[in-house]
This record gives structure tokens, C-alpha cells and sequence, in this order.
């Protein structure tokens, strides 16, 4: 089959690599707690694993995060939508959206900030540097620990992540993953050759 090629228009410098995943962020510093929208995030290493969160200074979790140090990527799923929206458009610093949401709250194992429960995975990071950007500052971490959820984890171990419904977020909406369309190296891989049976 052969690919679609684009007509092109050039627009001015914006940011559109698309989808990204929109995330709950938990942090924490003494006795406040929040948890915000993020959709600047991703991989910036294998090993060491190395993560990133860029946040605008002026967020009311900029200043947990700096003070702390420390920090939770919760992974969204189409049931955590709603709280997902409502995170990034409401401020901790005005209301407790934890709560107004209905999340619980776990601890974490190497962190002082929060897991949400209902997030299928919780990734605890610690800040190794703050590198600022421009509106944004990166908050470079170490992942410390990874929390899975039993039911994504089948019976050889392995963890089975399109089982958990993941959102994606493009140009201002919110998306459910689609179908899958093939696993890493799949278009170099080799078919396998069907069995004959010898027997008629």
C-alpha cells in the first residue's frame, strides 16, 4: 500500500508533538499535599531511569516539589479523565482537589509524596536538577521506584500495560488509546512459519 504524502503549510514555532500523556502529579511538602495536571513529561533515560516533569513556576506545586524535592507520576486511565481535567484547571493552593475529586491516597515506598490508588501505575521520583527553560522549568528526577498494579502483571511476570486503559492528550482533548497495531521491531521481525500437519 502505498503511504499518503501531505501538502505542507509553514506555521511560527509552537509546541505540537502529539499525543503526550496527561498525568496526575503528587507532591508534597510537610503538611500539604496536592496533585496537578502534567502533560510535559516522558523519558529522558534507560539507565540510570531518568524522568522529567516541566512545570510554570508560578503553579502552587512548583514550590512543594522545589522545597521537597521529591515527586509521584501517577498514570491516567479513561475512569481518571474527569480528574485528570479538573487537576489541571483548578489550583491546590484554593481548594483541596484530592478531595473534591474522590482520589485516595497511599504512601509511597521511597518518597514522602503520595500515590494515588486509582492510578494503575506510580512512578517515585526524586529531583536530581531543576534546569529552567523559559515558562516552564524542568524538574530532572531519578525514578526510585515503580508501583504496578497486580491485575497489569500476567502470570509470567511481564508487565501487560495496554490492559489499563491509558489516556492521551493532543492539542487541547483528552483520548483513549486505540487499537494496537503492532509490538517494538514488528516490522523487521520474521513471520513464523505455519506447522504442516502431517496427518490427512
Amino acid at each position: 500500500m502505498e503511504e499518503k504524502e501531505y501538502k505542507k503549510q509553514v506555521w511560527k514555532p509552537s509546541v505540537l508533538t502529539s499525543p503526550v500523556p496527561p498525568v496526575l502529579v503528587t507532591c508534597a511538602n510537610g503538611d500539604a499535599v496536592n496533585a496537578f495536571t502534567v502533560a510535559w513529561t516522558g523519558t529522558l533515560n534507560t539507565q540510570p531511569p531518568i524522568t522529567y516533569i516541566s512545570v510554570r513556576p508560578e503553579r502552587y506545586s512548583y514550590g512543594l516539589i522545589k522545597a521537597s524535592g521529591e515527586f509521584v507520576i501517577n498514570l491516567t486511565t479513561e475512569e481518571l479523565a474527569r480528574a485528570t481535567d479538573y487537576c489541571g484547571v483548578r489550583s491546590g493552593s484554593k481548594e483541596d482537589k484530592i478531595k473534591a475529586m474522590g482520589l485516595t491516597l497511599m504512601p509511597a515506598s521511597k518518597v514522602s509524596s503520595p500515590i494515588i490508588a486509582q492510578s494503575p501505575v506510580n512512578i517515585e521520583c526524586k529531583v536530581r536538577q531543576i534546569i529552567p527553560l523559559g515558562s516552564h522549568d524542568m524538574f530532572m528526577a531519578d525514578i526510585v521506584a515503580l508501583d504496578i498494579s497486580e491485575e497489569l502483571i500476567d502470570k509470567n511476570g511481564r508487565l501487560a500495560l495496554e490492559k489499563a486503559g491509558l489516556l492521551a492528550y493532543a492539542h487541547g482533548d483528552y483520548f483513549s488509546l486505540g487499537k494496537r497495531l503492532g509490538g517494538f521491531g514488528f516490522s523487521v521481525r520474521k513471520k513464523k512459519k505455519k506447522q504442516r500437519n502431517g496427518s490427512k
